[in-house]
């Protein structure tokens, strides 16, 4: 009985022994105070989306941040508002007290009778906003959106060291959504430009800005999408082409930054998707490769060179494709073509599908604005379309909206309707005879400006008068407007409605 125990007790102590060997081999036995889910240092572990080659766990963005904070300023912008009326008899709106004095006769003195002023009103009739802009030359030259600066009577801008300068508006670009400031000031810390064609889809990337008045604040997140077309550019010619972020941009983050991690400009920040008005998730940056290419017209010419195809394009998809047996479901279809337009004269026809713009693939049609939009009226293109199931290449040299390759210059014009923040259009002969009319002037986009921030006109209204002197054209229109001061009255019609109305707004 003794020798069989003895025997047992053996084989368990070296059953035992065998086991502790295997688990050790098998790096089973570690500190009591390790986890089974704890990852070893002979494991490869990787968080989503980290392209870098540093150590994950240590990676952080103060790099990014300590270089971008210096050079996002705040922007407040000041608008002067009036108090509106409207004429009795025909409900057009307009401001009485802008009303020139020839025309008041017409209206009788009670219509202008002042209500005493009180504290209240004195701050009634202006308007703050907000946004933020970018630094961009030790000079101060500083970049943000149009829509933060058009339309403003004073602007203001605040660094990151609470120096406060007036600003000056070099120029904006209503089809890019952006615009050029100019502070006095030298020595500024300025951002780096980057290939925004190299941002890929899943990048960290750093949004600063000023949302809801908070100064300096950094979001972090990710390239969702590049080549976003959201329509949100009310432009005749919008150039949509957006870098989408889930980097929480809010209101005030318009005209911010969006960097890569070594703080280098990736995107301008300008618009939010959300059903509440406030981050949702969807954030879009128009990409720095086309803020490059508009700041430097801006500050070269005054005015934005806009080189253009002269096609109507339609975004290919499998629906498209089907009906029009095409053989792609990417690029962008050929719909019509402008009259010798610039691809018309090259040899392209309409129900081609251009698939490369200087031999970078054409995905959708907002490719192809992106990638035009780079360029200058007189530059010239290579471009590959699809016709039936042939590859054909052409060279295309860009025309500038007017159908020429010149260079077009800033003029009284362009600064007039940036003033009042309106697009104008002649009326054609047919349109002029339709309406029983000798002629007259479109408005057919409002955007801010002093027409839409002093009185209560719309879209599509036909100017006849400006001060009781006829226009029959948008020159007509600028020359009457040429160095007036103080109040200036519109008089025109709707199309659609009876009566005539009356507008009036200050020129400064």
């Amino acid at each position: 009985m003794k020798k069989t125990m003895l025997l047992m007790m053996s084989a368990a102590m070296f059953g035992g022994l065998v086991v502790l060997g295997g688990a050790k081999s098998l790096g089973w036995l570690n500190s009591a105070a390790s986890s089974n889910f704890a990852p070893q240092s002979n494991q490869s572990v990787h968080l989503a989306h980290f392209t870098g080659t540093a150590d994950p766990y240590s990676m952080n963005f103060t790099t990014a941040a300590q270089k971008t904070l210096p050079v996002v300023v705040n922007i407040q912008s000041a608008v002067r508002m009036r108090d509106q009326g409207s004429f009795p008899d025909n409900g057009g709106g307009f401001d009485l007290q802008n009303i020139p004095e020839p025309f008041r006769q017409f209206f009788g003195p009670r219509m202008f009778q002042q209500p005493q002023p009180d504290a209240r009103d004195k701050n009634d009739n202006i308007r703050m906003g907000t946004g933020s802009g970018v630094i961009i030359s030790p000079d101060g030259y500083i970049v943000t959106n149009n829509h933060v600066v058009a339309g403003a009577d004073e602007l203001s801008v605040t660094l990151s060291d609470k120096r406060t300068f007036k600003a000056k508006v070099i120029g904006t670009d209503p089809s890019t959504d952006l615009g050029l400031l100019k502070i006095d000031a030298s020595s500024l810390p300025f951002v780096n430009f980057s290939n925004s064609d190299a941002v890929e889809v899943g990048e960290w990337v750093l949004a600063v800005g000023n949302p809801f008045d908070l100064t300096s604040t950094v979001t972090a997140g990710i390239i969702s999408a590049k080549g976003r077309d959201i329509h949100i550019l009310q432009d005749q010619a919008p150039i949509e082409s957006f870098i989408q972020t889930d980097a929480a941009i809010n209101p005030g983050n318009s005209g911010g930054a969006l960097v890569n991690l070594n703080g280098d400009l990736i995107g301008i920040n300008s618009a939010i998707a959300s059903p509440t008005g406030a981050y949702a998730g969807y954030g879009f940056a128009i990409p720095s490769n086309i803020v490059a290419k508009v700041v430097e017209d801006l500050k070269t010419y005054g005015v934005a060179q806009r080189g253009y195809l002269g096609v109507v394009i339609r975004e290919v998809n499998s629906e498209l494709a089907k009906e029009k047996d095409l053989g792609v479901t990417q690029g962008a279809y050929v719909d019509s073509l402008s009259e010798k337009g610039a691809a018309e004269l090259a040899g392209i026809r309409k129900g081609d599908v251009l698939i490369k713009i200087d031999e970078t693939p054409v995905l959708s049609s907002s490719d192809v604005l992106e990638l035009v939009g780079r360029h200058r009226p007189g530059d010239k293109l290579h471009v590959r379309v699809l016709r039936g199931a042939t590859e054909r290449d052409f060279t295309v040299t860009l025309r500038n909206r007017e159908g020429n390759t010149d260079i077009v210059k800033k003029t009284e014009l362009s600064g007039t309707l940036a003033l009042l923040g309106a697009d104008l259009q002649t009326l054609s002969e047919k349109e002029a005879r339709q309406l029983d009319i000798p002629g007259g002037v479109k408005i057919t986009h409002l955007g801010r400006g002093r027409l839409s921030n002093q009185t209560d006109i719309e879209t599509g209204f036909v100017i006849l008068k400006v001060d009781g002197q006829p226009v029959k054209t948008v020159e007509d229109f600028t020359k009457a407007l040429s160095g007036k001061e103080g109040g200036v009255m519109l008089e025109g019609i709707y199309p659609n409605r009876p009566g005539t109305f009356y507008y009036a707004f200050g020129m400064q």
